[in-house]
């Protein structure tokens, strides 16, 4: 399938290196000529210095023969606009960034078939992850039935050392060891794995039991009572917001003092100081302690990192960074960041879903793996329909993790047998995924 994407920045580009990889066929659409000349470096695909909203610059990409238009600049109505000239020439389905709140709620009616926000999805997933501290994924399924569960194997872990088949198991507990990501290798979970201290693992169990979840990886709760959050990005803002309408304190640090004033202004409920972050003054200042989680969101990579560290060093609870460039994610794990997030992972997830075949319903991809769990829907006359799990002898990379069935959410086990309409959430590697595509569609 063709797949033009207008918008060579941090999303755009990233989206269309992630595709390109996959062997799509992939036109990259930018108006400014040196971003088009960095991602024709290092992509194979057609690269386009032009207005992605001018008929004559999709004609060039191909617009009429793409199966999908992707619109990611930083522009709302320029996305808008290349969705709406795509449309008119024939593309079968686009996708664009909105990020003003007004601007998607009066879309009705105009020729955009989906909308994104990736940082506003970015924001929701912070928020989500400083109330579950700790964890790195914490990730819904089934209508949030289902959570996946991602975090460091600490020494603490009942599972260190020991093969998963022999891990004792509850009755009130289901979970499944989906995947660990060990020195930036990913290794699929089968019974023999046996996961060591210092792994990325995922679990995928129940929502109710995300808490037993994070026991099981080594992760002990932390009573986070306020959360310091650094920059006032759009993200930082929306974070910001989320959290003071969970009842959090929240306190906002900036350097710039008409910045600090806006938020001031927009979120009153919200403590706002225009100081440096990186200086380990202010954190002392604060007073910052266990019961804190230090929330680093502004554009910058090293300006993230360095108040990450000092917060660290002063002994706040945890921390999260987002980053931009994915290569500092190791380094960010390894010098003492708990989790980091990135609009980029986020877009990604919003929009992969409508390049996989089939029933899909949502797509959840990691900063250290280049694999994906998706949800689908296991359509009428699929070959995995009436087979349990285990005569399906499902090919190396693919783990089927959890179901929902009607109303009902669970872990499935090698006995269950897929029925028609089931929803799975299924780990693939990319290797894996046309066999997903190919036994659960028709």
């Amino acid at each position: 399938m063709r797949i033009v994407v207008v918008g060579a920045g941090a999303v755009g580009g990233y989206i269309a290196e992630r595709l390109s990889l996959e062997g799509q066929d992939v036109v990259v659409i930018d108006i400014d000529p040196r971003r088009a000349a960095e991602v024709r470096e290092r992509l194979d695909a057609l690269v386009i210095t032009g207005n992605g909203a001018s008929a004559a610059t999709l004609e060039q990409a191909g617009i009429g023969q793409a199966g999908l238009l992707l619109a990611v600049t930083a522009s709302d109505g320029a996305n808008i606009l290349a969705c709406h000239t795509a449309r008119k020439m024939g593309v079968q389905r686009n996708i664009a960034r909105v990020q003003d709140p007004d601007l998607r709620d009066g879309l009705d009616g105009i020729d955009v078939d989906v909308v994104i926000d990736p940082v506003e999805a970015a924001a929701e997933e912070i928020a989500a992850l400083v109330v579950e501290s700790g964890l790195s994924e914490l990730i819904e399924f089934g209508e949030g039935q289902l959570s996946l569960v991602g975090g460091t194997v600490t020494a603490g872990s009942p599972l260190v050392g020991v093969p998963l088949m022999d891990i004792p198991r509850n009755e009130s507990f289901s979970w499944l060891a989906i995947a660990a990501v060990r020195n930036g290798s990913t290794i699929v979970a089968h019974g023999d794995t046996t996961v060591l201290e210092g792994d990325h693992l995922l679990l995928m169990v129940k929502s109710r039991n995300v808490d037993r979840a994070k026991s099981l990886i080594g992760i002990h709760d932390r009573d986070i009572r306020r959360v310091l959050i650094i920059g006032t990005t759009r993200v930082a803002r929306l974070t910001t917001d989320l959290l003071v309408k969970a009842g959090m304190e929240v306190v906002v640090i900036d350097p710039d003092d008409a910045r600090c004033a806006a938020v001031a202004e927009e979120i009153p409920s919200a403590l706002v100081i225009a100081a440096d972050p990186t200086d380990p003054r202010v954190f002392g200042e604060l007073d910052t302690n266990l019961h804190d989680a230090v929330v680093a969101l502004t554009g910058v990579d090293s300006m993230n990192l360095i108040p990450c560290l000092v917060a660290k060093a002063m002994g706040a609870a945890t921390t999260i960074s987002r980053v931009t460039r994915m290569s500092y994610v190791d380094l960010l794990a390894g010098i003492g960041v708990d989790t980091t997030v990135s609009t980029r992972l986020t877009a990604a997830a919003s929009i992969l879903r409508f390049v996989r075949r089939g029933n899909i319903y949502s797509v959840a991809t990691f900063s250290d793996t280049d694999a994906e769990v998706i949800e689908l829907e296991a359509v009428p006359g699929a070959q995995a329909v009436g087979n349990s799990l285990q005569e399906l002898t499902l090919p190396y990379g693919i783990v089927v993790g959890g179901m929902v069935r009607g109303d009902i959410a669970f872990v499935p086990s090698g006995a269950t047998t897929i029925e028609e309409r089931d929803h799975l959430i299924i780990f693939a590697v990319p290797d894996a995924m046309p066999a997903v595509e190919s036994m659960f569609s028709a």
